[in-house]
């Protein structure tokens, strides 16, 4: 009884060992694209990587990944890598983790970015990559080619896809008047907002210094009625336009409604997930 007991325990663990690595069992799809480019999902604020989890098991149950592994970034910084990324892996997926999930010095955000792909490009040696962010995990992604677009050591981020971003600012009370979103606020059709905080001005740099035709962005956002997703207001969320579009291989938005537009409901949108999957994986897709 006991050795049975040891035997069903064994056969346990190694099956969770499998589950997070993926180990290249999983088949991919043929109408997706193979590569060993890794793609980072970064999660909101006061969340952490299981609210990735519905999007990365979509794009596992569409054949569009076999592998899976965790990227955990300490208070400190500091980056632990879980699971591992096989040789032949393809399109392996990092669900990012932050301990400190709430920081709004935005500029934090790019350290702990760095930190992640500079882990990963140590360890994986890969030259490109790309990356998904939710809400306050889009700062990650602004932040991080703010920083670093212009570092030819670094692998080139080739796609991203920006979800329910609070770019224009955060329409809460209490928070920095940095981050905050100014009153009245309105787009011109280029998407140049008609007021500025001191975090939205800080990113317009990224007109001068997003390479030139090498970044694809998508940019999802929902409208539950009235213009906002419950969260974050439209407006502050199409504000990416002017931050990118001038620069950008390509830039598109796609508005979703109904009840899974919710801010904490777009990241368990089925709607979401295919439309995340083409983007990043599907064949023919720039």
């Amino acid at each position: 009884m006991r050795l049975k007991m040891k035997v069903g325990w064994l056969g346990l663990l190694l099956l969770v060992a499998v589950g997070l690595s993926g180990c290249g069992r999983q088949p991919v799809a043929s109408n997706v694209v193979h590569t060993n480019s890794p793609t980072l999902f970064f999660h909101g604020g006061g969340s952490s990587y299981h609210a990735e989890e519905h999007m990365v098991d979509a794009a596992k149950k569409a054949g569009a990944t076999n592998t899976v592994i965790r990227a955990m970034v300490a208070k400190n910084g500091q980056v632990k890598l879980v699971g591992r990324i096989k040789k032949g892996a393809v399109n392996p997926i990092v669900e990012v983790n932050y301990a400190n999930n709430r920081e709004l010095n935005f500029n934090q955000h790019d350290r702990w970015a760095k930190n992640v792909v500079v882990a990963l490009q140590k360890q994986y040696h890969f030259t490109s990559f790309n990356m998904v962010g939710h809400s306050l995990g889009n700062i990650s992604l602004i932040y991080y080619s703010l920083q670093n677009s212009q570092n030819r050591r670094l692998p080139k981020l080739r796609k991203q896809v920006n979800i329910a971003g609070h770019f224009a600012g955060l329409d809460f009370k209490g928070v920095p008047k940095s981050v905050q979103q100014p009153a009245g606020l309105k787009l011109a059709a280029n998407g140049r907002p008609n007021k500025m905080n001191a975090t939205y001005r800080q990113m317009t740099k990224l007109r001068q210094v997003l390479p030139a035709h090498q970044v694809a962005v998508l940019n999802l956002y929902g409208d539950i009625g009235g213009h906002t997703d419950g969260t974050v207001p439209n407006v502050s969320s199409l504000a990416l336009k002017y931050l990118v579009a001038p620069r950008a291989k390509s830039y598109r938005e796609k508005r979703f409604t109904g009840k899974l537009a919710r801010h904490s409901k777009l990241h368990e949108n089925p709607q979401v997930d295919r439309t995340l999957i083409k983007f990043l994986w599907g064949k023919g897709q720039k």
